[in-house]
């Protein structure tokens, strides 16, 4: 990405998830986020191996990965970095944002979360130089109003309602229910070619909570309820202070 022809430096977006699998949700919060900041990029982070999610079951993160391409792929501000997949052992944000600030050192970073997740942001490890790192911009359903977000260097943003979870998408695969619609086409047809989430004993039980909950009203939604779950936003969850 070049740089911005007015001499502003590059505005970039980071969305990280574990995109298990990516659907239109996680898709209508990036693009809002990019059109309200005037953002150049946003780029999707597939997690490694979610720190949340060590005894939960998860796909393989080169099938995550190849998903969010897929996804992305028809949007030409939309990328995907392999930051975390490459990273040996869990996935913390803060390392996530370390390694993009130095792979991009010419641009400001827009960190895209859950509202939810904003409100503990207080309690995250490394919380100053995560603040130094990137602008939070925490996406909330319309009308939901969240207390105590009057930091500078936070925004909210409300985008538009989307009842569509990863893991309802994973359990109505292997229910054998279609997913067409709720996913972008070239997933649905990655999913059918590689045989993912078919006969998994507990579908809803696999990946749930933790990050990939865009604003979810369940531990895996992603885009239809910002203001219910604790944990909102299957995405980046930063290292906690456990």
């Amino acid at each position: 990405m070049k740089q911005r022809g007015d001499g502003r430096r590059v505005r970039l977006g980071v969305m990280g998830g574990t995109f298990d699998p990516i659907h239109h949700g996680h898709l209508v919060a990036a693009s809002e986020v990019a059109a309200k900041f005037d953002l150049d990029e946003v780029v999707f982070v597939p997690t490694g191996q979610p720190w949340q999610k060590m005894s939960k079951k998860v796909s393989e993160a080169e099938h995550r990965y190849l998903m969010t391409v897929i996804a992305t792929a028809s949007n030409p501000r939309f990328t995907v970095s392999r930051v975390d997949v490459d990273r040996p052992g869990p996935t913390y944000t803060i390392d996530t944002l370390r390694d993009l600030r130095s792979l991009r050192p010419d641009a400001d970073l827009f960190f895209i979360t859950g509202a939810d997740a904003l409100a503990q942001i207080l309690s995250w490890k490394d919380i100053d130089e995560l603040w130094s790192l990137a602008h939070f911009v925490g996406v909330t359903r319309p009308g939901h109003v969240l207390d105590g977000m009057g930091r500078t260097d936070v925004s909210l943003l409300e985008v538009p309602a989307m009842a569509i979870s990863s893991t309802d998408c994973r359990s109505r695969v292997a229910k054998g229910n279609p997913v067409w619609y709720l996913v972008p086409d070239g997933v649905v047809q990655y999913i059918a070619k590689y045989g993912l989430y078919e006969g998994q004993p507990d579908p809803a039980g696999i990946n749930s909570g933790g990050r990939d909950t865009l604003h979810g009203s369940g531990p895996d939604s992603a885009g239809f309820d910002p203001g219910q779950s604790a944990t909102a936003l299957e995405i980046h969850q930063p290292a906690s202070t456990e």
